[in-house]
């Protein structure tokens, strides 16, 4: 049984994300989607959510998992034990950024392999970046991500305004 690890933060999982968690199942046994912390960015939803928020959109897809992960990339490779690591590349920007992690992981583990996927081209702006950003400016961000994951942003920012 192949298995692909797809890592990253996830905030918020998006139409992009999802395609490629599907299209990584036409190649893949198993796909294991990684959620991961990230020091770099400000959270939206923490860790166990953005968990909880996948598996609601992967729930119809029996050969997806969804885990929770801290530390090193090729830790989590060996604990899941993956063939490959799956990342998305949408523009030419994310491929040197992408490469050096895939040599710098391939440098830790000597057989970390990483498999990179274009999106589709509906798909192929769609960053969680600008789906919050439009989020909180109250644009329609709904077109960019899933169902479920647009009812909590939508909470999520009620929440906030009755904090204020």
């Amino acid at each position: 049984m192949k298995t692909v690890l797809y890592p990253g933060s996830f905030d918020p999982f998006t139409n992009g994300h999802l395609d490629l968690v599907i299209r990584a199942g036409l190649l893949f046994d198993r796909v294991i989607v990684a959620v991961a912390v990230n020091s770099e960015k400000s959270p939206m939803f923490t860790l166990e959510e953005r968990k909880e928020l996948i598996q609601k959109c992967c729930s119809n897809l029996p050969h997806v998992s969804v885990v929770l992960f801290r530390g090193l990339l090729v830790d989590a490779i060996v604990e899941y034990k993956a063939d490959a690591v799956l990342r998305g590349l949408r523009a030419f920007s994310d491929f040197e950024y992408e490469l050096q992690m895939a040599l710098m992981n391939r440098s830790l583990r000597k057989q970390c392999e990483t498999i990179f996927m274009m999106p589709t081209l509906k798909n192929s702006f769609v960053a969680s970046r600008l789906v919050k950003e439009v989020a909180s400016l109250n644009g329609d961000f709904r077109p960019y991500v899933p169902a479920v994951v647009a009812e909590a942003i939508d909470a999520k920012l009620r929440e906030r305004r009755e904090r204020k």
